[in-house]
């Protein structure tokens, strides 16, 4: 089991960048696949990036690939995802999320434990 927390997220305009961090804890961290999704209002979730236990593998969406970067630290029991050229469409509730196997995932299905959401704002 992996608990997570998310930090970082807040108001910018068009163009500028923001980091946001997912804090976990549970003893099987290094072993899980991690991704980032994201829901704007009156919208579904939607996959944003992922990343594999070891960091060696990466997956993005078409829509963020470019701008956004996904990292991780095993050591700290960290997730990143640093995100540059902000666009208002990227304005949602950004989730971090685990899973039990170690390889990327784009569905939230395949997903087991999941972040409360940090807020993530751009103006134009």
């Amino acid at each position: 089991q992996v608990q997570l927390v998310e930090s970082g997220g807040g108001l910018v305009q068009a163009g500028d960048s923001l980091s946001l961090s997912c804090a976990a804890s549970g003893v099987s961290f290094s072993l899980c696949g991690l991704g980032w999704f994201r829901q704007a209002p009156g919208k579904e979730r939607e996959f944003v990036a992922a990343i594999s236990w070891s960091g060696g593998s990466t997956l993005y969406a078409e829509s963020v690939k470019g701008r956004f970067t996904i990292s991780r630290d095993n050591a700290k029991n960290m997730l990143y995802l640093q995100m540059n050229s902000l666009k208002p469409v990227d304005t949602a509730v950004y989730y971090c999320a685990a899973r039990r196997l170690p390889t990327v995932a784009a569905t939230a299905k395949e997903y087991d434990n999941w972040g409360q959401g940090s807020q993530v704002t751009v103006s134009s």
